[in-house]
């Protein structure tokens, strides 16, 4: 009993699995896990359609509807009077979570305009490979014509090779004849 002082000693396989210091011990309850994709799916789509007209209009309606129902007073309703503080409280609550959502939209378009420029510069990366090995080809392509024989440098060489061998065959027969 020395050491543990008055804590019994249990065997290796019978531990508490959260009396453990390396691991968190484990709550009633987890937070919910959710899909990073779906969810910034649903933050563009969210951040895509604030951006556009049509909320706008929707929201104007909603405001105008909402102050002439109460002022008005349309079917006796009067529950957020003149300084409106529900519908400042409903735009705040709306603002909070835009904002993130919005955020979130944008960091995605950001990791995917990254992934595309990276794309870009491998691309860009190959095609100069490419042209640079072409060119090299060409110019070797050039060097190797250079040495070779053209078609009317064959031609007048076979030419001159007729001409001295139709020249030696008229020098022999006149030196047998004469």
């Amino acid at each position: 009993m020395a050491e543990g002082r008055g804590r019994r000693a249990e065997p290796a396989g019978r531990r508490d699995p959260g009396s453990r210091l390396d691991q968190p011990a484990e709550r009633g309850w987890r937070m919910p896990r959710f899909d990073a994709e779906v969810f910034g799916s649903f933050a563009e789509t969210f951040a895509r359609f604030m951006g556009t007209a049509r909320f706008i209009f929707y929201m104007t309606v909603f405001v105008i509807a909402w102050v002439v129902i109460n002022v008005v007073g349309i079917w006796g309703l009067h529950w957020d009077p003149y300084p409106f503080i529900l519908l400042n409280l409903f735009f705040s609550t709306q603002a909070s979570y835009a904002a993130p959502l919005i955020l979130l939209a944008q960091n995605r378009q950001a990791d995917r305009d990254r992934l595309t420029a990276d794309e870009d510069r491998r691309r860009a990366a190959a095609q100069k490979a490419d042209t640079e090995y072409l060119a090299r080809e060409i110019a070797s392509l050039r060097i190797a014509l250079g040495e070779v024989a053209t078609r009317d440098f064959v031609r007048a060489e076979l030419s001159r090779l007729v001409e001295e061998v139709t020249e030696r065959t008229e020098k022999g027969k006149r030196d047998k004849q004469g």
